[in-house]
């Protein structure tokens, strides 16, 4: 892994940290789960839903999983739609498939 820059080992370390919570790696493997079924993004309130959380607490998880880079949002009138960072998704992966 000597092969990252220092900026790829900060990104990846920002994702690493904002998947340490429960709750925003549940929200990250649910958005993963929506995306191999062809799903290209989901609703707030869906996974408000499907967590059992509070909209509140949701927000806030969805907004430290923004400020990683491990997702995007977008609004669609009074809803917000949000789905993964390819990007981000690919460099994980690579991360995770590189021999030692």
């Amino acid at each position: 892994m000597s092969n990252l820059s220092a900026i790829e080992r900060e990104q990846l370390a920002k994702a690493f940290k904002a998947l340490s919570a429960p709750n925003r790696l549940a929200m990250y493997l649910d958005l993963l789960a929506q995306e191999e079924t062809s799903v290209a993004h989901c609703r707030l309130g869906d996974l408000i839903d499907r967590l059992e959380i509070g909209a509140p607490t949701v927000s806030h998880h969805l907004k430290e999983l923004v400020n990683a880079g491990l997702i995007e949002v977008q609004r669609d009138g009074k809803f917000i739609r949000c789905r993964l960072n390819v990007a981000m998704r690919s460099r994980l992966a690579a991360f995770f498939s590189t021999p030692e």
